[in-house]
């Protein structure tokens, strides 16, 4: 379902207007405004170099479940939708769609798109990406999106029809993320189990392809001169995305210019950042809430007196000045209100009825006295030096626990082994708690909630409601984006109930450029948007 602009607007004041407006640049919180967009570029450039807090463990659509990769791949590879910086959903390499019975959907591709080798796309390869998700032995992250799916097939040599079991009003949606990814069927196969990595590579149809990628160091792109957008024919030549994993390293590298641009910067370095006559921060839309998870519903956390207590325990207020730098809004919800594109002018009355997140260390104490106290009772809550908005939450929350009576283990790990904790149960093996940024990468917050079906694969604790589940169905067979929002409201209000992740702040995406550049997208959107084409010369 499309968003609208008044949904864009809603965020933007949600966000300034508890923040305090426009930005003051003075301290490192202070206002702060949200916008879409950058100014425009003012012509081409040679090169760009841009920082990434890690590497991308693959390439491969599949798994394109964290920042890294997405913040490459939506420069090289494309969807049958395309979601845009307002969070819009628009045409992309399907130029139209159809859903003639609540069973059917039918989608015409563009013609004359080619592959970076020159090949054309068809109907074939778009069939064979799409199968992809449903191979079990491939494990794809987004295999849940896919659930519903009877078959997809090639009912002409640019028309992709998809057969469903039951009504899903989500699937249409979700073809503009990673599960509409269409990549060439021929280059697929001949990659084999090399496909997405350094060896095998990538062939898709975006505005760059993959040039050069030095594991360890960095990821570059070319500009591909025969991209079918001409509003986005890419105005670098080359695009090198450099992997930086300690934050006051990549800060250095933006304030000095070794880099030119990065998202996602630390919320430590903004007033350094806003204060720097070397470059300028935006802030963006952003469909994200920091969270803490519960990875394990089995062990300590699974009894919810325990997590009601750990959530009460939190002084949001302080959590917000130390880990977010001031910048971000305490989180009623498990996503925030800008999340709500599907009928914006119905999420006020569904946030106005949650109830107050507030600290009372009192009520937390009774809780865990309740659940039989904290003593002997094992917690590991995972950390990385990734960015302080994980490293401060985490010691944050180990000393809330230790004021209630709970023993909250840190366990480090490094930035790349944090990325994999959201792809690899093995890696969540001993886990029981870990801080995330939880977002939708469509403009229906019902995204967010499949998460927790049963089953579903970022269910990360196992979590398992008949109740919900009921809802949840109901809600993807519902065509009506209104009557959806309703229903999502309800899963919302049943997963705060049962605190499947406990709700901690709601920041701001973010984005830094120096000089020299201007134009990248600064909201969440950049994920899917083509957002390094937008981006040359500031003067």
């Amino acid at each position: 379902m499309l968003r609208s602009v008044a949904a864009v607007a809603v965020a933007a004041a949600a966000v300034a207007g508890c923040s305090g407006g426009k930005s003051d640049n003075a301290n490192p919180g202070g206002g702060f405004q949200v916008s879409p967009d950058t100014p425009a570029a003012k012509g081409n450039i040679p090169s760009v170099s841009w920082s990434l807090y890690a590497e991308p463990q693959t390439l491969d659509y599949l798994y394109a479940w964290d920042y890294p990769i997405n913040t490459v791949l939506a420069n090289v590879c494309e969807q049958f939708l395309r979601t845009t910086p307002d969070m819009k959903i628009e045409p992309g390499l399907a130029t139209s769609y159809t859903n003639p019975d609540p069973l059917t959907w039918v989608y015409n591709l563009r013609e004359g798109v080619t592959f970076h080798d020159g090949t054309p796309m068809t109907s074939a390869d778009a069939v064979a990406s799409l199968k992809r998700h449903l191979d079990p032995e491939l494990a794809s992250a987004w295999g849940t999106a896919f659930r519903n799916v009877a078959s997809i097939d090639a009912t002409g040599p640019l028309q992709v029809t998809i057969k469903l079991t039951k009504p899903d009003a989500l699937l249409n949606s979700m073809l503009a993320a990673s599960p509409g990814t269409v990549e060439s069927a021929a280059s697929i196969e001949k990659a084999g189990k090399d496909y997405g990595n350094p060896q095998g590579g990538v062939n898709c149809t975006g505005p760059f392809a993959l040039d050069k990628w030095t594991p360890g160091d960095s990821i570059t792109l070319k500009k591909n001169p025969k991209y079918w957008d001409a509003k986005l024919v890419a105005k670098a030549d080359a695009f090198k995305f450099v992997f930086i994993q300690d934050p006051s390293a990549r800060v250095n590298a933006l304030v000095s210019g070794s880099v030119d641009g990065g998202y996602m910067v630390p919320s430590s370095a903004y007033g350094r950042l806003r204060n720097t006559p070397n470059g300028k921060l935006y802030f963006g839309p952003n469909t994200g809430s920091y969270l803490l998870a519960v990875t394990n519903l089995q062990g300590t956390m699974g009894d919810l007196k325990l997590r009601q207590a750990l959530s009460l325990a939190i002084d949001r207020t302080g959590l917000i000045k130390a880990a977010a730098g001031g910048v971000a809004n305490e989180a009623k919800g498990l996503t925030p209100i800008g999340a709500w594109g599907l009928a914006p002018e119905k999420a006020p009355t569904y946030f106005a009825t949650l109830p107050p997140v507030k600290q009372d260390l009192a009520a937390a104490k009774k809780l865990v006295a309740d659940a039989g106290g904290g003593a002997g009772k094992k917690i590991v809550l995972a950390t990385s030096p990734l960015a302080p908005e994980i490293t401060v939450s985490a010691n944050a929350i180990q000393a809330a626990g230790k004021s209630i009576g709970l023993d909250i283990e840190l366990k480090t790990v490094t930035p790349d082994a944090y990325t994999a904790l959201f792809t690899d149960p093995e890696a969540r093996k001993g886990i029981d708690l870990v801080v995330t940024s939880g977002y939708t990468n469509t403009p229906d917050p019902l995204e967010f909630y499949e998460s927790m079906v049963t089953g579903a694969f970022a269910n990360y604790g196992n979590y398992s409601n008949p109740e919900y589940d009921k809802v949840y169905e109901q809600a993807a067979g519902t065509a009506d984006p209104a009557a959806r929002s309703d229903l999502t409201a309800k899963l919302q209000d049943i997963a705060l109930r049962d605190l499947t992740a406990i709700p901690l702040f709601e920041p701001p995406h973010n984005v830094f450029m120096n000089k020299r550049i201007t134009g990248a997208a600064p909201g969440i959107a950049q994920l899917y948007w083509p957002w390094a084409a937008t981006v040359g010369a500031a003067g």
